[in-house]
């Protein structure tokens, strides 16, 4: 997919497309082989567990709220305005612990598996099938996260 010039509105996808990923809600912006970015609603209490991208940058742009990160061993916080940085093959997790909404713009480059992934996880409710079926998708969950640690994300 290439590229077209133009303007996505704010609370629009492509072809009007919203994955539910435990709660979360996905929103895809821009689709390439060389970039894919999507808009994200992360509810209160919300994380994506520690996992790497092992042929993926990931970015991330905080749009309002603020972000607990767990990123290599170490924790920070990314507040609204914050860009975070995530290169391949860095350990990252993600956790909204504000009470609160939060909003981001997530893009990954390349593009890889990532889309195929988001479309395979739109309303899987079975955390012990994520966990399997992301390594096929060049997304790796840290040996410490058991699909018991993934059940929190609803």
């Amino acid at each position: 997919m290439s590229l077209t010039a133009g303007v996505t509105k704010k609370s629009e996808g492509i072809d009007d497309v919203h994955w539910s990923i435990f709660g979360q809600v996905y929103t895809p912006k821009t689709i390439t082989e060389d970039c894919f970015s999507w808009h994200a609603l992360l509810p209160s209490e919300t994380f994506v567990p520690p996992h790497i991208h092992p042929t993926q940058d990931e970015y991330i742009q905080v749009l309002s709220g603020a972000l607990d990160l767990t990123i290599d061993g170490q924790q920070f916080h990314a507040y609204e305005g914050d860009l975070v940085h995530l290169p391949r093959g860095i350990p990252h997790g993600i956790f909204n612990n504000t009470g609160h909404d939060v909003n981001c713009l997530f893009w990954v480059t390349p593009t890889g598996k990532l889309v195929d992934l988001f479309r395979k996880l739109h309303n899987m409710g079975r955390p012990d099938e994520v966990v399997a079926l992301c390594p096929d998708y060049d997304v790796n969950f840290l040996p410490s996260v058991r699909a018991a640690d993934v059940i929190d994300l609803k």
